[in-house]
């Protein structure tokens, strides 16, 4: 049927990056079948396996890229024999008598998942570093910007515009130290047979145990991993896919949140993503400035990715905990489902965090203006400390602030009229003390306490920022921001 016929997943045709869908593309995950039935045969070879002969290696190594016309002879061979080996055999037949010897379904699947697996890490990291970069050459242009804070959703302490981002740039770096740990321990399953106690290969290799821990040496080595994982059963242990999956799906979490700000943020004015100028923001509403730098690629979009990808781990975790024995089959249309999922939603969040990050557009005066509508309460504290230094009693003081503050809240809240505290305490004289030294008092600056100085050491020349994103600097600086399909 035609694709237009049929449910088509847009993660690969919207929201992820080529690269990425490549990866876990048809094509490329039955290529690397082949790939792994030709190392097999090459490593039994190297063994003392004499009936595997060149000219069986050089047809297998001839027709590794899988074909169009390959898919046909495949989906023949598989509606009568449920086995893609056949489909290799059919282009390579000096080799189809011996290709996957000792081996079982596992050997292909299980090993390719963790191939791509591994190779998906490696495009997060890269992408998860440049959003990093992003938020921290952000937070350090807007380091000493104070801005309101928040807890419970209501004006705190000052921060700064800064501050608040190389937060954000902190809880990436934590997927990013995590996700480069799971990538570090990330192993293979090898050649272990059918419930991994390695029984078909000693017998092809007549009792010798050292052949059979030297083939999952050659396997490493040809594919670019440490060791095989110490035991396997029929496959490796989902627990693996947990493991992978609690990394991933912190990209999601850290999103949602940084997405989520962003979204309140441009609410109250205060940033917005790039809006290009004939941009429309609504079909309906034309003064509007919906959050769209590119249909799919912003702060709403998002957060409902991530809603998405966080769910990817309890489904893998309710996976592994299901497993009886040496396997149950219920693991299988689960994963086949979950995990290109899982990468290619992390991916296409990391591309939208990049799009939007590297283009925040900040509106300084708005800022400031609802900073100066709510610091006379917040220097209500300063107030109090400065006519004591004078003499005056505190609980005193204290009443006499506290009935002002609320008169002054309520001209806020009921006339909906500025904020007007400042000016009931220069008419009270119970304030006489400390007026001249009012106005110095009303410098946002005052009350953002460390903000520029933690920016700096965390963001800044040697900091932990710098140090981490080291290693993808190269990547960093070529790369621009995602060419997403609008």
């Amino acid at each position: 049927m035609a694709s237009h016929d049929t449910y088509q997943t847009p993660l690969p045709s919207r929201y992820a990056s080529p690269e990425m869908s490549r990866l876990f593309s048809d094509r490329n995950r039955h290529s690397t079948w082949r790939k792994l039935w030709l190392r097999l045969a090459e490593s039994q070879r190297e063994l003392g396996i004499e009936t595997i002969t060149p000219e069986a290696l050089e047809q297998m190594k001839s027709h590794l890229e899988v074909t169009d016309e390959d898919y046909e002879v495949a989906r023949v061979e598989e509606k009568r024999r449920r086995h893609h080996v056949h489909a290799f055999g059919a282009v390579a037949p000096a080799a189809a008598g011996l290709m996957h010897y000792g081996a079982t379904s596992c050997f292909v699947t299980d090993n390719t998942e963790l191939i791509l697996m591994r190779d998906a890490l490696d495009l997060l990291t890269k992408k998860l570093a440049k959003v990093i970069s992003n938020l921290s050459a952000f937070a350090l242009k807007w380091k000493g910007e104070p801005t309101l804070g928040y807890t419970h959703l209501q004006e705190a302490q000052l921060v700064t515009v800064g501050k608040r981002a190389a937060h954000w740039a902190q809880d990436l770096m934590l997927d990013l130290h995590s996700i480069e740990q799971v990538r570090r321990d990330l192993r293979f399953r090898g050649a272990q047979g059918t419930t991994g106690t390695q029984a078909s290969f000693l017998e092809i290799f007549q009792g010798d145990s050292a052949k059979c821990d030297k083939l999952n040496e050659l396997l490493c080595a040809k594919f670019g991993f440490p060791a095989c994982y110490d035991l396997s059963s029929q496959t490796y242990t989902r627990k693996v896919d947990v493991i992978v999956a609690n990394a991933v799906t912190g990209i999601g979490t850290s999103a949602q949140k940084i997405a989520g700000d962003i979204r309140l943020l441009a609410g109250w004015k205060e940033i917005e993503e790039p809006f290009e100028a004939s941009q429309i923001g609504s079909s309906a509403m034309a003064y509007k400035r919906n959050p769209a730098s590119a249909p799919y690629s912003n702060p709403w979009l998002i957060c409902a990715q991530a809603v998405d990808l966080t769910s990817k781990q309890a489904t893998l975790a309710t996976t592994h905990a299901n497993q009886r024995f040496e396997r149950t089959l219920d693991d299988s249309a689960v994963r086949r489902t979950n995990i290109p999922e899982m990468m290619l939603l992390a991916d296409a969040i990391c591309r939208g965090l990049d799009n939007v990050t590297s283009g925040l557009v900040v509106y300084p005066q708005l800022i400031a203006a609802r900073v100066q509508s709510t610091l006379p309460f917040m220097i209500a504290e300063s107030v109090l400390m400065k006519l004591c230094a004078k003499g005056v009693s505190r609980q005193e003081a204290h009443e006499q602030v506290r009935v002002l503050s609320h008169e002054a809240a309520s001209v806020v809240k009921n006339e909906g009229k500025p904020n007007d505290l400042i000016s009931r305490i220069k008419g009270s004289d119970f304030f006489q003390p400390i007026w001249d030294d009012l106005d110095g008092m009303l410098k946002a600056e005052l009350y953002i306490g460390r903000s520029v100085e933690l920016v700096d050491a965390y963001c800044g020349p040697g900091g932990p920022v710098e140090k981490a994103l080291a290693p993808y600097m190269a990547c960093i600086e070529s790369s621009s921001t995602a060419e997403l399909d609008v």
